[in-house]
């Protein structure tokens, strides 16, 4: 008599877990025993660059609502960063990764050796075990930014071109109006730095309120909404 074999099923093509059919399902102590997501870095790059440096910023922004695996996002990584690493140098660029896996995917585990026919066959709507893990996006939801300078925007496209193959559905590359990753327009960044009511705070910006106690950390000359106003001339003698 033959041997059976213990080989069992691998793992399934991300088609079976695109659409976001089911409520989220993530890891907490009733679900245990899920596996760590493949995508551990979110940020690379120069990721400690001064919100300064990089003003160009562009998303990869989704056009459905599904679900990305963990591995298509950790590819998409790889794909984009190396093509920026050979076109504008490892510390020109800083990829950030937006949305994370937390939905737990299951799989009804069956046979797959030889004579698991009648075996195989399952039932369905089976509950199964965790396999891996996704994130759930929506329509408009950013996927991958970019932020560099001016210079290698051009890069930055293609380099979220070639990432938007390694998901499924469609994706829409977007240039930003927006001053780096801050939530405001290359304009107003630019009049709230020489007013003073914004100060750079890592790779993002801090907002100083006009309202609140008077002190010499939050003290603005003139309004935040006007333009500096310019220093006296100097008298002629």
């Amino acid at each position: 008599q033959k041997q059976k074999s213990n080989r069992k099923m691998g793992r399934r093509p991300a088609k079976c877990s695109r659409y976001q059919k089911n409520k989220p399902y993530i890891r907490s102590r009733f679900c245990r025993g899920v596996p760590d997501p493949k995508i551990r870095i979110f940020d690379c790059g120069n990721k400690k660059a001064s919100v300064d440096l990089f003003p160009f910023v562009a998303h990869l922004v989704s056009d459905e609502k599904e679900q990305i695996s963990s591995e298509a996002l950790e590819a998409a990584r790889v794909a984009c960063n190396k093509y920026m690493i050979k076109s504008c140098g490892k510390d020109a660029f800083h990829i950030r990764t937006r949305c994370h896996p937390h939905h737990v995917i299951r799989q009804n585990k069956m046979l797959s050796c030889a004579g698991a026919d009648r075996l195989s066959t399952g039932m369905r709507h089976s509950y199964g075990k965790p396999l891996g893990r996704a994130a759930r996006i929506g329509i408009g939801h950013p996927i991958i930014s970019v932020r560099c300078k001016d210079a290698n925007g051009d890069s930055v496209l293609e380099a979220l071109r070639r990432a938007k193959y390694k998901f499924p559905g469609r994706q829409k590359i977007l240039r930003s109006s927006k001053w780096g990753f801050t939530q405001f327009a290359r304009a107003d960044y630019v009049k709230g730095r020489q007013a003073k009511w914004l100060e750079a705070d890592g790779n993002n910006c801090k907002y100083k309120r006009a309202h609140g106690r008077l002190t010499e950390k939050n003290f603005i000359r003139g309004s935040q909404y006007e333009e500096p106003a310019e220093e006296d001339e100097e008298e002629e003698e």
